[in-house]
């Protein structure tokens, strides 16, 4: 037996000499695990610590391992042993907790269970735990049953809803593809019920809006945030730059960035893939390297596929001093690429007769430390 699983026996055992394991170390334990059955023994074992079970994130961690591989059942036996601990499932925050668990699980059966039989374990459901249901069913894509659960609150459970509520329903709408509903939404909130809508719930509408090329209704949107004074955030204004990108007003959209700043908003990575993206549809070579250089030098590292884009559209555009310049500063970065971009580069290379440079860039793709890239001279 090793020495912690010895440790944990003495420390759970009724002798109180022997000193109880750290979380650390139990954490760790379970993090080291390879074996999932064995996983789940030892975190069936370790909830007998209530500071185990004061920890959410040891079970966030250890059902998004589950959950990644599919090990649905396990999940279920996990948090269904969680009702061993009378005192705890009588608190709503812990019941909570599996309802969240559940729905990021993609459970929403069994979070609705936790919720439905709270009563039986003598746990007032309040707006909180309500939410929590609402959260699990937009985390678990189960849009369908957003509605009805939201009608329910004051009609069946006497809950009544908060800004939190409307904001957890009108991105359930959004992301359901609803965006009229959710605009409606936003206007009983304001108007009937006087709930005051919050920055989450303007970007949530203004991202949709502008997203989906309804200019006017974002701008009409941003202004009434203005109009409640919330001050807009660097999601707020990333969400009217992608509006202003649609729309095709780069002037504007330059000037946002500088209003960003001037306003002590910091652009962050997404802000400048915006305007790049943008470019690139275009065809603008010129601001796709001068954005895209200005990204660089804030030190914001590309994600995979924003390289691509920026890489196929180099190549497209036969700057190919330009193509070879990125693949180095990929493999140095180590930011990952699709392969069949970086094949297209080497293809394109050798088109031209730069064979040094399409052989350079295979090396680089064979040796790389970080990812391996199977590309081939044509």
């Amino acid at each position: 037996m090793s020495s912690l699983s010895s440790l944990l026996r003495r420390s759970f055992s009724t002798t109180a000499s022997f000193q109880s394991p750290s979380i650390k170390s139990l954490s760790e334990d379970l993090y080291k695990e390879r074996d999932l059955k064995r996983l789940v023994q030892k975190f069936k074992r370790y909830s007998s610590s209530d500071r185990f079970r004061a920890k959410a994130g040891i079970y966030e961690t250890t059902v998004r391992r589950l959950a990644s591989a599919k090990r649905f059942r396990w999940i279920q036996e996990i948090l269904e042993h969680q009702n061993e601990f009378k005192y705890d499932v009588s608190k709503e925050n812990f019941n909570i907790r599996l309802i969240k668990l559940y729905g990021q699980a993609g459970m929403f059966d069994c979070a609705k269970k936790v919720f439905d039989e709270m009563p039986e374990r003598n746990c007032e459901r309040t707006v909180k735990s309500v939410n929590a249901l609402l959260s699990a069913c937009v985390s678990a894509g189960n849009y369908d049953e957003i509605e009805g659960i939201f009608k329910q609150m004051e009609m069946k459970w006497k809950v009544k809803p908060d800004v939190v509520s409307y904001n957890i329903v009108i991105k359930g709408f959004c992301e359901m593809g609803k965006l009229d509903r959710g605009l409606a939404l936003f206007d009983d909130m304001v108007r009937k019920n006087g709930a005051n809508p919050d920055l989450i719930t303007f970007n949530t509408l203004l991202n949709r809006l502008y997203e989906d090329k309804r200019f006017d209704d974002g701008e009409n949107m941003w202004k009434q945030m203005v109009k409640c004074n919330l001050i807009p955030n660097v999601r707020s204004y990333n969400a009217r730059l992608v509006g202003l990108v649609n729309e095709k007003k780069f002037e504007e959209a330059g000037k946002l960035i500088t209003d960003m700043g001037q306003n002590g908003i910091k652009p962050d990575f997404f802000t400048y893939a915006a305007l790049i993206r943008g470019y690139c549809n275009e065809g603008n070579v010129k601001e796709v390297k001068n954005w895209y250089s200005e990204m660089a030098r804030c030190d914001f590292v590309p994600d995979r596929a924003l390289v691509g884009a920026v890489l196929s559209f180099a190549c497209d555009h036969g700057d190919y001093d330009w193509c070879f310049e990125l693949c180095n500063e990929l493999f140095e970065r180590k930011c990952l690429v699709d392969s069949g971009v970086l094949q297209k580069v080497v293809d394109n290379l050798l088109k031209v007769s730069r064979d040094t440079e399409a052989k350079k860039v295979v090396q680089m793709g064979k040796t790389n430390d970080y990812c391996l890239y199977k590309l081939k001279l044509a």
